[in-house]
């Protein structure tokens, strides 16, 4: 049963006990994301911001389920990523209280109370759980009706490490300002040279308007006029660049591990080292190993075995605009390829093969069509310029199981001269990236 239609009975008492106008003591299933803007009327959310009152619900609800299984990997994998996303905010809405903090705390409360010290506050501890625990039961904000005996008994003075801030956010913003600092000194530099031309004087000053009369009287020459130049024409913008596979950014990831996910039994949640540098968007830092990583979401389960998807190398698409799916934040796609199959067959039954690129490249190198692969690919592909739907009918497998672009199944492609017509997917060293077994697939 999902939290936010039938929460615990230690949610609702909690919440009859501090907000008996809010919620009918008859109520046995409260709908938690209705009751928000009557918990806390005076809070204005934005439509985002109501979005993720609702995804955090459904999380938090995959989250109850796996403690209630002892689903240990699954539970692990939430709280990295509730942990790091409390890293830089105090509440799950940054600064704003929600009714999914409150949510939260009944559910992880108990968790948390049991806790060695390591677990909260050591190195590989949850260190900004336990401060919103802390936080959710003490503040004012929320004003939860809470006996002190029943508090989670939380040392704040007892930290066994202290983690290094990782605030990408407090990065881009240092960034931002040190570049409109800049623009404002160039803008100062030019309004200092333009007072250089002399002040008029004012009327009636004999002083300065005889000197200048007299000087008009004695017949100085008067400047000609500068011819005008004729107006040279615009040169015509540069032809826009040819559009090319390129523009995607494939990559050698390495799954660190991969777990079901709680709320879609048809996915996958993996976390995967794409060799992104710390801090960059839709990372985070694994804590069991110090790494950059991606969370992916894939449509894998049922198609490829789970013990096939732990600690291995695949090829990932990195530039795809993050979603979210079923409350868990997918920031890219794992390539596969599956048979072809005729216009209105199921094309996600399978077999499914993943896309494995040559087992001694890194993490994070670099992966391009073999003569496409000129130019930088974009940060974000845009929904809009549809590139990924563009190139990918043209991503197929040869008959040396090969991955390879087929330029003739891309219009675009085809017009494009001196262009291969199979290019292999290879590593930026080199090597080459293969399925086991289906040939002429489709991949993606």
């Amino acid at each position: 049963m999902a939290i936010n239609s039938a929460p615990e009975s230690s949610l609702l008492s909690l919440l009859y006990r501090s907000y008996p106008a809010a919620i009918s003591p008859d109520a046995t299933e409260p709908d938690l994301y209705a009751t928000n803007t009557k918990i806390f009327p005076q809070v204005t959310l934005s439509v985002p911001e109501e979005a993720d009152i609702k995804q955090w619900l459904d999380t938090i609800s995959g989250l109850q389920h796996a403690l209630a299984k002892d689903d240990k990997a699954v539970i692990t994998t939430i709280l990295a990523q509730l942990n790091t996303h409390l890293a830089t905010r105090t509440t799950l809405l940054s600064s704003k209280p929600s009714v999914a903090d409150i949510a939260l705390y009944a559910v992880l409360a108990p968790v948390v109370e049991k806790w060695s010290p390591e677990e909260r506050t050591g190195e590989q501890g949850y260190h900004h759980i336990v401060r919103h625990v802390d936080f959710v039961q003490n503040s004012r904000l929320f004003a939860l009706q809470i006996p002190e005996e029943e508090k989670v008994n939380i040392d704040v003075t007892d930290v066994r490490f202290v983690p290094k801030p990782v605030d990408p956010k407090a990065e881009k913003e240092r960034k931002k300002k040190e570049k409109a600092a800049a623009q404002n000194t160039e803008g100062e530099k030019t309004l200092v040279v333009g007072k250089s031309k002399p002040e008029k004087a004012a009327k009636g000053d004999d002083a300065t308007e005889a000197p200048a009369a007299a000087a008009k009287q004695e017949g100085k020459p008067k400047k000609e006029k500068k011819e005008k130049k004729e107006k040279q024409p615009k040169p015509a913008p540069a032809p826009a660049a040819p559009l090319s596979p390129s523009l995607i950014d494939l990559r050698v990831g390495h799954i660190l591990r991969a777990v079901n996910h709680p709320n879609a039994d048809s996915l996958y949640v993996s976390t995967i080292d794409c060799g992104d540098a710390p801090g960059s968007d839709n990372t985070s830092l694994d804590e069991a190993t110090g790494k950059t990583v991606r969370t992916v979401c894939s449509g894998l389960n049922g198609l490829v075995p789970l013990a096939e998807m732990q600690g291995r190398k695949i090829v990932a698409v990195c530039n795809l605009k993050p979603v979210t799916m079923r409350g868990i934040k997918s920031a890219a796609m794992v390539l596969a390829a599956s048979p072809r199959v005729a216009e209105g067959e199921d094309s996600h039954a399978g077999p499914v093969e993943l896309v494995t690129p040559p087992a001694d490249a890194p993490a994070g190198e670099r992966i391009c069509f073999d003569g496409w692969s000129e130019g930088e690919p974009e940060k974000v592909l845009n929904p809009k310029k549809k590139i990924w739907e563009t190139f990918q009918p043209g991503f197929t497998t040869t008959e040396n199981l090969e991955v390879a672009f087929e330029s003739s199944a891309v219009p675009v492609a085809q017009s494009q001269e001196g262009k291969p017509a199979i290019g292999k997917l290879l590593t930026k060293s080199g090597g080459v990236c293969t399925v086991k077994s289906l040939k002429g697939a489709t991949v993606r």
